[in-house]
């Protein structure tokens, strides 16, 4: 699908940039002679990855190890990787920019074979809106109102994107809405957008720089902007998509980037995300939350949706979602971003 904004064409180059970087920096050793690991991420998980990696070197298994790191838009950095850029380490924001690997030969076939299923991280997706909430907004249905104006990801690079229009389509599908008319919802959603940066963190900084009313994002990006010390309010929305972001080593990383990995998975590291507003992974066992900072509810920072929507169960994998909503000539969002004139 070739929907790519100015941003867009920035993260490209960005990603190109850190190939080069990377390939420079070379790999599998450190001068202390411990590991050296390249994480290529998508643009969301920095900061939460870099805390992860510190825990990590202070355990045994972690000792020398050391990281260089690539962040970008997660169908941009998956394409880098392919393209070259070193990669011992991923952690995307949707399965198919693993798999894509994986066809490569770049990741194991058995990737996802482990009680998690390979995902690394989740979250839900929330509405980000100014302080006090002026527009009251309080679910997907009001994006469609007139006068809202909308930032979220472009679609082409972002793999954040494809998760909030997915969560916002299903919340018409499951209040009763048929296929036309979750089409017709759609279009007028794209008719608020004021911009489709490049990746869910330049959605982000596009927000808190003045642009729209309503930033559709990660319940944890919502988090981490309070985190961060942004004035701003978030609703997460009871009808609402199980967001799962996949992490893998590739197949000829050191072995120190298969125990980082355990580590990441394991319950002291999904108890590290948490704190930066990813919900652990429901399988992960042990772990221990506590209060979030920046969370609605410090205390309970990760509220119960009523109706979880899945990739699998609910539109039947990557496979059928990518041919029906993201098809680079038949997709129903790419004619509806086309048709917009906001591509």
């Amino acid at each position: 699908m070739k929907i790519f904004s100015r941003q867009g064409v920035a993260a490209a180059i960005a990603v190109a940039t850190g190939a080069a970087l990377l390939s420079a920096c070379g790999g599998g050793s450190n001068a202390s002679g411990g590991a050296q690991l390249s994480l290529v991420a998508y643009s969301v998980p920095k900061a939460a990855d870099g805390a992860v990696e510190k825990a990590f070197q202070t355990t045994a298994d972690g000792k020398g190890v050391t990281f260089t790191e690539s962040y970008g838009p997660s169908g941009d950095q998956s394409r880098a990787v392919v393209g070259g850029l070193k990669a011992d380490l991923t952690h995307f924001s949707l399965t198919p920019d693993t798999t894509r690997l994986v066809d490569e030969g770049l990741v194991a076939k058995d990737w996802d074979q482990n009680d998690h299923q390979g995902i690394l991280s989740t979250s839900v997706v929330s509405i980000i809106v100014r302080k006090g909430n002026p527009k009251n907004i309080e679910s997907f249905a009001d994006l469609a109102k007139p006068g809202i104006g909308i930032v979220t990801p472009n679609p082409g690079s972002s793999g954040s994107a494809r998760w909030n229009i997915l969560a916002a389509y299903q919340e018409q599908i499951a209040n009763g809405a048929s296929e036309a008319e979750g089409a017709a919802y759609l279009e007028k959603v794209f008719a608020n957008v004021k911009a489709l940066p490049g990746s869910g963190r330049d959605a982000t900084t596009a927000f808190q720089g003045g642009t729209g009313d309503v930033l559709l994002s990660y319940e944890n990006e919502a988090i981490f902007a309070r985190q961060s010390g942004e004035d701003v309010d978030y609703v997460v929305p009871t009808h609402n998509l199980l967001i799962e972001n996949p992490g893998a080593v590739t197949t000829k990383a050191a072995p120190a980037a298969k125990k980082f990995l355990d580590f990441a998975s394991s319950a002291k590291g999904q108890g590290i995300y948490a704190q930066y507003g990813f919900r652990p992974v429901a399988s992960v066992q042990g772990v221990e939350v506590g209060e979030v900072k920046g969370a609605n509810d410090p205390a309970n920072p990760f509220p119960k949706i009523d109706d979880l929507f899945t990739i699998d169960k609910t539109f039947g994998g990557w496979e059928a979602v990518n041919k029906k909503f993201f098809d680079e000539k038949d997709g129903l969002i790419t004619k509806i971003i086309a048709e917009s004139g906001k591509s």
